[in-house]
């Protein structure tokens, strides 16, 4: 007879096996104070991780309530289990099992858009935080609120029922404003550059846009208000969390006797930058690590640039040359060479007297990249590249042109992008990964490799009004002929030192 195994919940913490980390504080007694949009496993990583160390040292008004503004799976996974989970720690030799208990309930946007709006709403709400993702910001091709977009349409017609984090956000500081209810702090945790001050902006400019269709036009109402009474401080993020297999549940569940629907696996290391900028209060999450500063811009500047854009890189040309994991793409000794040139490139375009130390920033990622525990797929890190590249890769990029160089190894990532985009459905599965031009890429037919280069350059905005934005096209294009002649490898051997450019200084 097949015995039925129990669920992690708070009625089988104590049955765990010893050694197993819990949460070192009663859940019954933690009130709900920060309120976070997108509980994806990168949130569940790291931010809900950090505020189950501030509730373990008695920091008990700052439990979590998670909204997924799409998909109920989260919360159908975690609502029977009290809203626990393991994080699973790996490292290349060994694995560390803890359960988070910092997410005291999960609601579902869509289905009850009220229910969020109340939590939004709740005086005990003074932060809420945000990983929706770069495309969840619906940005238009040149980094303003894409006023076109359904979503938005729907959410400025139907302020009470909105889908959108603009929605959601602007309509529950209307309310507290309207109440008497010092509004909430707002801090993005998603790679945006200078994410704080891009959603105040993109939020301010949704608010205006809610005002001038109200009945009381010509009242700024809640426009105002954000621009000029609510906070949003930067923050940069870091952490490697690769998406959970079947697999990675079996072996979890083994481990701890209980079954766990959605464990997440990450590695050891983890960083947080935030501005001190906090109108409401916050923990004390810099005692548990966390680097509060004035300012966030070099470290933002320095991850994106060396771990994100290299990430990238790695994604790319790792599912060109058929590498489904970052570990095995990186000891591929074409491509590790090509990290080292990327990040030769790049490091010049960090700011020199903001006391980063890329040397040791770089050995540390080198040694991260190597993990062979985490299996983090190439695949995963590639969705969504139009609104990547632009902060990862093109903002450096241009800065080298600017400084005279040929950024040869940054824009051969822009073209391993479109050339990975089109390899789906022929070398690589169909929707291998996903991009939100996908449907506008695959009506460009076929070009000349310069034009087809300068159309995609159009559909995202790529160093959009930027002089520099020819010399990339012809970059990318040069390096599109390698591809298309020989892939990845003839694209890689290709590369040498990189010589000025003529007539540059």
């Amino acid at each position: 007879m097949l015995m039925t195994r129990s669920h992690l919940s708070d009625a089988t913490l104590r049955k765990l096996p010893a050694g197993t980390k819990i949460p070192a504080y009663d859940r019954g007694r933690i009130a709900p104070g920060i309120v976070h949009l997108g509980v994806g496993a990168f949130h569940r990583a790291h931010q809900a991780a950090y505020v189950d160390e501030c509730l373990a040292a008695g920091e008990t008004d700052w439990g979590i309530t998670g909204v997924s503004l799409r998909s109920p799976d989260t919360r159908d996974a975690l609502s029977p289990q009290d809203g626990l989970y393991t994080l699973a720690i790996r490292s290349s030799g060994e694995e560390e099992l803890r359960v988070i208990g910092s997410i005291q309930s999960m609601l579902v946007a869509p289905e009850n858009p009220s229910a969020v709006l109340a939590a939004l709403t709740d005086p005990r709400t003074r932060i809420v935080t945000l990983t929706i993702t770069e495309k969840a910001y619906l940005r238009a091709a040149g980094g303003g609120l894409d006023t076109a977009h359904p979503d938005i349409i729907h959410d400025l017609a139907n302020p009470q029922m909105p889908k959108t984090a603009h929605g959601f956000l602007t309509e529950a500081l209307a309310r507290r404003l309207a109440a008497g209810t010092a509004p909430f702090t707002v801090l993005c945790c998603d790679n945006l550059p200078a994410n704080g001050a891009t959603l105040h902006r993109l939020l301010t400019e949704f608010a205006a846009l809610r005002d001038a269709r109200s009945v009381t036009a010509g009242d700024t109402g809640i426009t105002d208000h954000i621009a000029n009474g609510v906070a949003f401080p930067s923050s940069m993020v870091d952490r490697i969390v690769p998406a959970t297999t079947d697999a990675d549940r079996a072996r979890i569940a083994s481990e701890l006797g209980v079954d766990d629907a959605w464990p997440v696996m990450t590695e050891p290391f983890r960083q947080w930058v935030v501005e001190d900028n906090f109108s409401a209060g916050r923990p004390d999450w810099e005692k548990f690590g966390v680097t509060m500063v004035g300012d966030v811009g070099p470290f933002e500047d320095m991850k994106l640039r060396l771990l994100n854009g290299a990430h990238s890189g790695i994604a790319y040309l790792g599912l060109l040359s058929g590498h489904a994991t970052v570990d095995r793409a990186f000891a591929d000794p074409a491509i590790r060479e090509f990290v080292d040139g990327l990040w030769e490139e790049a490091i010049p375009t960090l700011p020199a007297d903001a006391g980063l130390d890329t040397s040791a920033y770089t050995a540390e990622l080198a040694e991260r990249f190597s993990n062979t525990a985490l299996a983090h797929r190439t695949a995963q890190i590639a969705n969504d590249g139009s609104q990547k590249l632009p902060q990862r890769i093109i903002a450096g990029a241009i800065e080298r042109i600017q400084a005279g160089f040929r950024p040869e190894c940054l824009t051969l990532v822009i073209a391993a992008w479109i050339a990975a985009c089109e390899a789906r459905g022929k070398t690589l599965p169909d929707n291998h990964f996903t991009d939100p031009l996908d449907t506008a890429l695959a009506a460009l037919g076929e070009r000349r490799t310069l034009e087809r280069v300068a159309a995609v350059f159009d559909l995202a905005g790529f160093a959009k009004g930027s002089p520099e934005r020819q010399t990339l096209i012809e970059l990318v294009a040069a390096h599109r002929v390698h591809i298309r002649q020989g892939g990845a490898a003839l694209a890689l051997s290709a590369l040498g030192i990189l010589p000025a450019i003529p007539g540059k200084t």
